[in-house]
């Protein structure tokens, strides 16, 4: 048992409240927390990592505009004042609901009420291999990765002369078209074109080739075909290079081969799918194709009442039969609407709640300067209006006042100057790469 633990829960003099264990202090842990808040439990969060990040963002930090601490904080600040929470730094391993246990590192946690909140990781379709030579963008140390790749290759361009050799370190693959793959896309435009020129001597910036690769029959396959169209014309505006309809067939470390032609670079990043957490594993119940549980209308998990899961890792269907999408926003819902559920069941009130209905608050994706696309129910916005609008988004979500200010300036900065300031490159330590390619079974949403 976790014995320290025990121990902190007793000084506190809560040892008799009903436990609530939330895995995960991502979007849709996060959002349970704050639910629960005056339910009378003691809540504790497990986290295989120390912060919370606003994922949507990441792109930013991975090409150089925004800093890490703009857009990840700590659980424990998120969580100060709330004395009814406690958090650890701890992964979790196994659940029996038979027992009602979690399993970590440090022994096992007991549990009244479990949210797994595990969120999902990159997905390479059976070729994991790929993930050394292909960082997807799902964490801050990813991000930190993929910053490091790209602006890398910059300075041995930099240092380069064999023109082969030169053209090859400035083409940079992006595989896949959803948003991910299209907002880093664009950024990495952006940062050939306009930040870097005027910082390098001997070679420019421009002549960086970026070359976006999409198995499907268009870009951004989600959003209605008239705003893929204006995606698909705004990039190739910016110099990239967009090819439908062209499946990836090998990933090594500086080549790529999709519909049978080689295609060598200095980077390649991914974007193409994601998977699960292997929490389905955990419970002994039949994952989907991509590992997501299929849960019952109240978000429960069948046969085990006592646990909810949430966010990417659950599967339930709208009205019209269709999944939830795996959004942040969904991820918050379910979260707040797992905990108040909760709350009624502490409370005693036997009556079943209203089955889980996502309420869409809408899609939207940034291309690049003063370009971007926003589907809100009938409301379709692109160009400057869609970017204002995406923005305004974006900095309104950030956790608080600090980060909001940070990230406003910094925007401000970057629209008035094309400067971007968090360009340092960190050398990863042994390893590095491979450990935050694995799965992160507590980290997401």
């Amino acid at each position: 048992m976790l014995r320290n633990e025990e121990r902190l829960l007793e000084r506190d003099d809560i040892a008799s409240r009903p436990r609530i264990v939330i895995i995960g202090g991502g979007f849709a842990g996060i959002a349970a927390a704050q639910a629960l808040e005056g339910s009378g439990a003691r809540i504790l969060i497990l986290d295989g990592q120390n912060h919370h990040c606003f994922q949507p963002l990441l792109y930013q930090v991975a090409t150089g505009a925004l800093a890490t601490t703009d857009i990840a904080w700590p659980i424990r600040y998120v969580m100060r004042n709330r004395e009814d929470v406690t958090v650890l730094m701890l992964e979790a391993q196994e659940v029996d609901p038979s027992r009602k246990h979690v399993k970590t590192r440090d022994g096992e946690i007991p549990y009244d009420f479990l949210i797994i909140a595990t969120g999902s990781t990159h997905s390479y379709f059976g070729h994991d291999a790929w993930a050394e030579h292909a960082p997807g963008l799902k964490s801050v140390e990813d991000a930190i990765v993929i910053r490091g790749r790209l602006l890398r290759a910059f300075e041995q361009a930099e240092a380069c002369v064999d023109p082969a050799q030169y053209q090859k370190l400035l083409t940079f693959i992006i595989i896949g078209g959803g948003p991910t793959g299209v907002e880093l896309a664009g950024a990495i435009a952006e940062v050939a074109r306009r930040t870097l020129p005027a910082e390098f001597r001997r070679a420019d910036p421009r002549d960086a080739r970026i070359i976006l690769l999409e198995a499907g029959p268009r870009i951004l396959p989600s959003y209605p075909e008239r705003l893929s169209t204006y995606a698909l014309e705004v990039l190739s505006k910016m110099g990239v290079e967009v090819r439908t309809h062209t499946a990836v067939e090998t990933v090594s470390p500086s080549k790529v081969i999709a519909a049978q032609k080689a295609i060598e670079a200095g980077a390649i990043f991914w974007a193409a799918g994601v998977k699960a957490s292997p929490a389905a594993h955990w419970l002994g119940v039949a994952g989907d194709r991509s590992g997501r549980i299929s849960v019952a209308p109240d978000l429960t998990v069948p046969m085990c009442p006592d646990v909810y899961v949430v966010g990417d890792l659950a599967r339930v269907n709208e009205a019209d039969g269709a999944p939830v999408p795996q959004l942040a926003a969904s991820a918050k819902q379910m979260g707040r609407y797992t905990g108040r559920s909760i709350k009624r069941r502490l409370r005693g009130e036997q009556a079943p709640p209203e089955p889980f209905r996502y309420k869409d608050e809408g899609s939207l994706a940034t291309i690049g300067r003063n370009s971007a696309i926003v589907k809100l129910g009938r409301l379709e916005l692109t160009g400057v209006v869609g970017w204002l609008f995406w923005s305004v988004v974006h900095v309104y979500f950030l956790i608080n006042l600090r980060s909001r200010l940070l990230v406003a300036m910094s925007w401000v900065a970057a629209y008035l100057t094309y400067h971007r300031g968090a360009r340092i490159i960190l050398d990863q330590p042994q390893g590095a790469t491979k450990e935050s390619k694995k799965d992160p079974p507590t980290t997401k949403r």
